[in-house]
């Protein structure tokens, strides 16, 4: 009989979680701490930041990818840690940003305008898609259930990157149109 105690302790936290971040971060999206009368200078320095701990996360997965690959379990998990740490610290600065500044409008035209919105709304879907399935493989590996970790993180891992990599993208794409 196989022992999920741990999985199922914190399943309802997951899917808590995974409901809470994304909601709490399109509210927070829409609120600019002006409107409460609290003068703050926009956090116009985090874009290059967050864009940078985006690039640093897909790193850190590939690495921890031929980490494992390789049979260094702890620095696997450490990695792993890193890049959840970093995926916090991410959202955070986003927020952060997007309480103290007005969003910025894309200015491409064209074919470039349309791949942009391609990118854009992967990369917000599967950001949104992807915390369940962080959290499950976590678990996973924490309850040492290694044959269901595997069987997932064959999922998370290339969408975790896609969302990594996209949000480089992203920044990329939208940086010579910030005020």
């Amino acid at each position: 009989m196989e022992d999920n105690t741990l999985e199922k302790k914190y399943s309802k936290l997951i899917v808590a979680v995974s409901i809470i971040i994304p909601v709490v971060v399109a509210i927070l999206f829409g609120v600019k701490l002006k409107d409460f009368g609290i003068n703050v200078e926009p956090l116009s320095f985090l874009p290059p930041i967050y864009a940078t701990t985006n690039g640093i996360t897909a790193i850190v997965l590939v690495w921890a990818v031929i980490a494992i690959k390789n049979g260094k379990r702890k620095l696997h998990e450490r990695l792993m840690t890193f890049a959840i740490a970093l995926s916090v610290a991410f959202l955070v600065m986003y927020v952060a940003y997007h309480m103290t500044a007005d969003s910025t409008k894309f200015g491409g035209e064209g074919v470039i305008r349309y791949a942009y919105f391609i990118i854009l709304i992967t990369h917000i879907l599967l950001s949104i898609a992807i915390i369940p399935l962080v959290l499950i493989t976590y678990v996973r590996a924490l309850a040492q259930r290694f044959d269901r970790h595997k069987k997932i993180a064959k999922i998370t891992f290339p969408l975790w990157l896609y969302v990594a990599i996209t949000g480089v993208v992203v920044y990329l794409m939208i940086s010579p149109y910030y005020a």
